[in-house]
């Protein structure tokens, strides 16, 4: 009998983290209705989803494809997109609105 509020309290927490990661998805009655079966299914997909996502998180801001727009002396550095541009050169066409 003793461990019956922990095991209450599990299943609120359960209950919880769907409604609160679902992210809308689940309303909070649909979830406590739902067969325990279904209900630990969810859990443990939307908790997959989750770990994926944050492996993928740390494996994109780890290593050395980070990159700075400040170099080590604290000038910044042009992006390599506008490296080697000159110009631009006046337009060949006419808008009609220069006319006047």
């Amino acid at each position: 009998m003793s461990n019956i509020p922990l095991v209450r309290k599990s299943i609120f927490k359960q209950i919880h983290e769907i409604v609160f990661h679902g992210k809308g998805g689940y309303a909070w009655d649909v979830v406590y209705n739902m067969p325990i079966w279904l209900r630990n299914y969810t859990f443990k997909e939307l908790n997959d989803f989750y770990e994926s996502e944050s492996k993928a998180y740390e494996k994109a801001t780890k290593g050395d494809n980070s990159q700075t727009m400040v170099d080590s002396s604290g000038m910044v550095k042009a992006p390599n997109f506008l490296k080697g541009k000159t110009k631009p050169t006046k337009t060949s066409y006419n808008t009609g609105a220069s006319n006047s």
